[in-house]
C-alpha cells in the first residue's frame, strides 16, 4: 500500500507543482483571475492521480476488489501527499522568489474594487484588510495552512468520488448445494 500511495501522491504533488512553479510567477501578467483558473486546473488534473492509485492499488494488491473504506484511506493518503507538496512548492517560491507577489496581488485586488465603482471608503477597508492579510501571510504556519486548505478541499471531493466509484467488494462464494453430485 505504501508505494502505491508514494507513487502516486508523488507524481500528483510534482504536478500541481510544475504547473505552480510554471505559472505563479507571471501571474502578474497573465492576471491573478486566469491565473486563478489554470491553478485550479492544474489542481483538479493533478487528483486525478487519487483515481489512478485507488485503481492501482484495487487492481495489483486488492485482487481487483477494496471497500469504500481502504479505497478512501489511499486516495486521502494520496490527496495528503499531494497537498504537501503543492504546500512546500508555494512556500519556497514566496519566500524565496516572489518578493512582490501580495503587493501585486493587493494592487490588483484594489483596481478591481476602484473599476466596479465601489467607494472611497471601500476601498481604504479593502487597503487595510490586505495590509493585515499581508502580515498574516508573511507568517510561514499561517501562510503554509492557507496553503493547504486551497488543494485539500478538491482532493477530498476527488477521493470520495473515486472511491465510491472503484469499491469493489469481494465476490461471495456460492454457497455448496446439499445435493449430492448426480454421476
Amino acid at each position: 500500500m505504501k508505494k502505491t500511495i508514494l507513487t502516486f501522491g508523488l507524481i500528483s504533488g510534482a504536478v500541481s507543482s510544475l504547473m505552480m512553479v510554471a505559472t505563479v510567477p507571471f501571474a502578474d501578467r497573465i492576471g491573478f483571475d486566469k491565473g486563478a483558473i489554470v491553478g485550479y486546473t492544474a489542481i483538479v488534473l493533478s487528483f486525478l492521480l487519487v483515481f489512478f492509485g485507488i485503481r492501482s492499488y484495487r487492481d495489483n494488491v486488492g485482487n481487483g476488489q477494496i471497500t469504500f473504506a481502504k479505497a478512501f484511506a489511499v486516495g486521502i493518503s494520496i490527496t495528503l501527499i499531494s497537498c504537501v507538496c503543492y504546500v512546500v512548492t508555494w512556500e519556497v517560491l514566496y519566500f524565496n522568489f516572489l518578493p512582490g507577489f501580495m503587493d501585486k496581488y493587493s494592487a490588483y485586488v484594489v483596481e478591481k474594487a476602484r473599476a466596479s465603482g465601489a467607494s472611497d471608503a471601500a476601498i481604504q477597508a479593502q487597503v487595510q484588510h490586505l495590509r493585515q492579510y499581508k502580515e498574516l501571510y508573511d507568517k510561514p504556519l499561517f501562510n503554509a495552512a492557507l496553503t493547504f486548505i486551497e488543494p485539500f478541499p478538491i482532493g477530498l471531493v476527488i477521493t470520495l468520488i473515486s472511491a465510491a466509484v472503484l469499491r469493489k467488494k469481494p465476490r461471495s462464494q456460492p454457497a455448496p448445494s446439499p445435493l449430492p453430485a448426480s454421476s
